[in-house]
């Protein structure tokens, strides 16, 4: 018998993520120099698009 699909391995899925995490926005964005690390609002983080 086979295995469903939903069952197979994450190692399979490379697909590419369309929504960061906010640590990864923050990391880019003092990257890109769009905000100073004391500057990092609590609230209203602007969106960002990851690198390609």
């Amino acid at each position: 018998m086979s295995q469903h699909t939903s069952l197979k391995g994450s190692s399979k899925i490379k697909m590419r993520r369309n929504v960061m995490k906010r640590y990864e926005r923050i990391d880019l964005m003092l990257k890109r120099g769009q905000i100073k690390k004391d500057g990092v609002p609590a609230y209203g983080l602007p969106k960002t698009k990851p690198e390609e």
